[in-house]
This record gives C-alpha cells, sequence and structure tokens, in this order.
C-alpha cells in the first residue's frame, strides 16, 4: 500500500535513473501488511474496534466470475489469494535508492489533519 503520490514519484525515479533501466521488471513497496494487519492498524491508530468481515475465497471467485469486468472485484481476490502480491521490501526499487514511501498511519494523519 502507498499513495498515488508515492507511485508517480517512483515512476519518475525509475524513468529518469541512470544508467536506464530497460528490459526487466522493477519491483516497488509500500507499507506491507495483511488485511486482518490493517484492521489491527486502524483499530490501534482510531482507538475503537472497526467491524471485521471475512470475505472467503469461494465468495471472492464467485464475484469476478459473476462480474469478470469489474476491476475492484479483480484486485480483492489477487490481494486475497495466500501467495499474496508482494515481494522482499529490502530488495525494491524505492529501497535500494533510498526513496520513503507513505505508511498507512502516515496516510490516515494526513488525511485527519486534511479533513478536519
Amino acid at each position: 500500500m502507498t499513495t498515488s503520490e508515492d507511485i508517480g514519484r517512483l515512476t519518475a525515479s525509475i524513468l529518469a535513473h541512470k544508467p536506464p533501466i530497460q528490459n526487466e521488471v522493477v519491483y516497488v513497496a509500500g507499507d506491507t501488511f495483511s488485511y486482518a494487519q490493517l484492521a489491527e492498524k486502524m483499530q490501534h491508530y482510531l482507538g475503537r474496534p472497526v467491524t471485521r468481515e471475512l470475505w472467503d475465497m469461494d465468495w471472492l471467485c464467485a464475484e469476478v466470475a459473476a462480474h469478470p469486468d469489474d476491476g475492484i472485484r479483480k484486485y480483492r481476490l489477487a490481494f486475497a489469494r495466500d501467495t499474496g502480491v508482494a515481494w522482499d521490501k529490502d530488495r525494491t526499487f524505492n529501497a535500494l535508492q533510498g526513496i520513503e514511501v507513505t505508511d498507512a498511519i502516515a496516510w490516515l494523519k494526513h488525511q485527519q489533519r486534511h479533513v478536519a
């Protein structure tokens, strides 16, 4: 998880990198956690319980099958798989280049300042 601003900064940094990066996959990573860990972060930050609803894999697969053009449903399924969508954060472009990205709590704090 990271912000669209971080993704833009990282994309620009990758495109401007010297020597140029060509014909290779470039991994980036922000704050990495499971959905359960996200709920725990929210609960801790907000100081109150949060509602958790478990969507099992059969239900998520059925949702994608019923709505094959819905990108959000596909996204939910991809991130819910037991293999996850993650890689070694220490070996990502942003980590190797020392580029900080926004974590979940920093994002929440930023949102709170702009909502108040």
